[in-house]
């Protein structure tokens, strides 16, 4: 038994109900809402990679659904250019004046559906929104309202007209969440809620739960969390390490730490607690690490996936007790 030292009750309370909502549609996927749900509470992006059909979409929109804050979706094809994203400059006659029009990343939770559709130089606009939550066009600079998170999907990068992301923007994301198939028994529960729903639309009976102000105070809560020395020491002997491990040859930036101990963090006030231990980092080492590190050839032409070469690394690293 512990005692936390800040009130939690809060945000167990809205956790709790978001969760409940979500499972109004949603069968199975415990890992992805896990993280999505600490993701927002770390105000981190997030990029689900799955096969067409896995519910990558679907869950977001009823994420978002559960919040009481604008929230749009942007369909990225190979046509898309960033100005339909950004937004442009529109001239009025009226004052004989440039008038900015916001494009649809003005918003707080943006569905980015497909984003590895979309060319190098559509891709190459969200950079600065990302990192610096704001947007610079034609010298004026335009701050977005928090709070601002993206949710992005893409298909597996060897379908037929994807594009690889640049490893820039893969930085830009705090997770990446692999999602695979259900499972024979979660099949039969989606089969069965479909038959019963008798074709209703059932994100109608999602509820909002959080307004915006709510998300910042569980966010705020987030730095409070405490955070031992020696498991500082453990995420960067973990980061330290991918970049001398044999089977990559790309290696995490400091991103990736403070990746890993906002994840950590914000997990750990998922779970109840105000602090932090060791369990909370293992869960979100892979996700932050996964899309950040490029794994040697070698590995690449066995057909190893970056998931298994983090594993073997942790494998090899003391966990702190």
């Amino acid at each position: 038994m512990f005692e936390n030292r800040i009130d939690l009750s809060e945000v167990e309370a809205s956790i709790a109900k978001l969760k409940t909502e979500i499972r109004k549609v949603i069968v199975g996927q415990d890992h992805m809402i896990e993280l999505l749900l600490s993701a927002l509470l770390a105000n981190g992006h997030v990029l689900i990679e799955g096969f067409p059909g896995l519910a990558k979409t679907l869950t977001t929109k009823i994420l978002a659904r559960t919040i009481d804050a604008d929230f749009k979706r942007i369909q990225f094809t190979p046509d898309l250019m960033p100005s339909d994203v950004l937004g442009t400059s529109v001239f009025n006659f009226k004052t004989s004046e440039f008038d900015f029009k916001k494009g649809p990343i003005f918003t707080n939770i943006v569905l980015i559906d497909e984003i590895n559709r979309a060319p190098a130089k559509t891709q190459a606009a969200l950079f600065e929104v990302m990192e610096e939550r704001q947007v610079s066009i034609d010298g004026t600079t335009y701050k977005m309202s928090p709070p601002f998170i993206i949710v992005a999907t893409q298909n597996p990068i060897d379908l037929e007209g994807t594009y690889r992301l640049p490893e820039a923007q893969m930085d830009r994301f705090i997770y990446k969440i692999v999602i695979d198939y259900p499972t024979a028994p979660e099949e039969v529960q989606i089969l069965t809620a479909y038959h019963e729903a008798n074709n209703k639309n059932s994100l109608e009976e999602v509820q909002k739960i959080l307004s915006k102000s709510d998300i910042q105070k569980h966010q705020d809560l987030v730095s409070q969390v405490r955070v031992e020395e020696k498991l500082i020491q453990y995420i960067v002997d973990v980061v330290q390490m991918t970049r001398s491990y044999r089977d990559i040859s790309i290696g995490a930036s400091p991103r990736a730490s403070l990746g890993i101990l906002a994840g950590a963090k914000a997990l750990a006030i998922l779970r109840g607690r105000d602090f932090v231990i060791p369990d909370d980092i293992l869960t979100v080492i892979g996700p932050v690490l996964c899309h950040r590190i490029t794994i040697s050839p070698e590995k690449e032409m066995e057909g190893t996936t970056a998931g298994a070469v983090i594993g073997g690394l942790v494998k090899s690293i003391e966990i702190p007790r």
